[in-house]
């Protein structure tokens, strides 16, 4: 079970760095909406990225390390993800689904430009995509428009 084994690992702030990829960022949020209601699991993914980064050296600043914009659009596409597929599937399978349809690592720049996206305030808060709008979820959207360290 490699989605629990990266999870479990992100958690604890074990996983090796190496293994702290685009596609492993993925899985761990994957495996946090099959855990939790989306306004805790984005709680938790906050408080749980920002401090597995402190744990291998990564500082969180306004120009490196967590960033919520992100953090929140690839949330939202697993939860769009979710919607359309049986989550009760096993969740290895989900995942390799998931990285087919949303693995490409610069997906993110088809909603956004780089301006917008690398921007201070894009790093401290929630900010809707400028190219592209976002595929739309069934449920409400909820999402807050900044974090406070």
């Amino acid at each position: 079970m490699e989605t629990n084994r990266i999870a479990c690992a992100f958690i604890a702030r074990t996983l090796p760095k190496s293994e702290w990829t685009h596609h492993a960022h993925l899985r761990v949020g994957l495996w946090h909406l099959l855990h939790h209601p989306e306004s805790i699991a984005l709680g938790l993914l906050r408080e749980r990225i920002r401090a597995y980064n402190e744990a291998t050296g990564v500082v969180n600043t306004e120009s490196g390390g967590y960033h919520e914009t992100i953090t929140h659009f690839y949330l939202h596409l697993i939860r769009v993800f979710l919607e359309a597929v049986d989550p009760a599937r096993p969740v290895d399978d989900l995942a390799r689904e998931l990285i087919e349809r949303y693995g490409e690592h610069d997906l993110v720049l088809r909603y956004y430009s780089r301006e917008r996206l690398f921007s201070p305030e894009a790093r401290r808060c929630w900010l809707e995509p400028e190219l592209l709008p976002l595929p739309r979820a069934a449920g409400p959207q909820g999402f807050a428009p900044c974090w406070t360290a």
